[in-house]
């Protein structure tokens, strides 16, 4: 009996890069963050900023390097999101993304810079076709994002210290992109002790003052099951 060859593979050159997905509330509209290529490939297309990751850099130090250079974006809240491996991903050879998204509590100053010829926001309904599979990443992550909101206080991150319980049902809205109705939502809300009363009040109103909330911590909490589903 012929005895098989024994096929060797030979590992080809593999490189780490990472992406990041940033949120944000513009004008009641969810928006995502957005460079344009400046070199090849896909030059002139839309992508998220990232790059890749240098031999001595961790993944989260990578993530705030590469968003800061192309976006001057600096210190915000990262998570990690998720791994993207399709072989055929990146047209310059075998790319492994790991992907973050970020999400700020306002707009903070964007400048184009490093290999980005422009930097924009875009209202997460109408995401042009971007480069590599961002699209698709973009996709995900506002599953994800949409996921949290039902089992985590992640909300916080959208919001200032100090908000009214309208402020943080636009937030769930806004996310969401349906109406709920304001009975339901303070219900929930208030039965899960995720937030507290505080002792303020907004100032500048025409109408009566409303009570000012906060979150009862700053670190994220996990509930034990998916409570805020409306």
């Amino acid at each position: 009996m012929k005895k098989r060859k024994k096929i060797i593979h030979q590992p080809e050159k593999l490189q780490i890069a990472v992406d990041i997905v940033i949120f944000t509330i513009i004008d009641d509209k969810l928006k995502i963050l957005l460079i344009q290529r400046a070199t090849k490939p896909f030059k002139g297309k839309w992508a998220l900023p990232g790059g890749h990751v240098d031999i001595n850099e961790s993944l989260e130090k990578a993530a705030k390097r590469e968003l800061q250079e192309e976006t001057n974006v600096k210190k915000v809240y990262l998570e990690q999101l998720y791994t993207f491996g399709d072989p055929s991903r990146d047209p310059r050879g075998r790319v492994i993304s790991v992907t973050y998204f970020a999400l700020l509590n306002k707009k903070p100053a964007i400048k184009s810079a490093s290999d980005a010829a422009d930097v924009r926001w875009f209202n997460v309904k109408e995401i042009p076709s971007l480069a590599f599979d961002h699209n698709k990443i973009v996709s995900y992550a506002l599953k994800r994002l949409r996921w949290k909101l039902e089992y985590t206080n992640i909300a916080q991150r959208f919001l200032p210290r100090y908000f009214t319980l309208t402020e943080l049902q636009r937030v769930y809205e806004i996310i969401f992109g349906k109406k709920i109705d304001k009975r339901n939502f303070r219900k929930k809300i208030l039965s899960l002790n995720l937030i507290r009363p505080s002792r303020r009040k907004r100032k500048m109103v025409a109408h009566r003052p409303p009570r000012l909330w906060q979150f009862v911590s700053s670190k994220n909490v996990i509930l034990t099951k998916r409570e805020l589903i409306f």
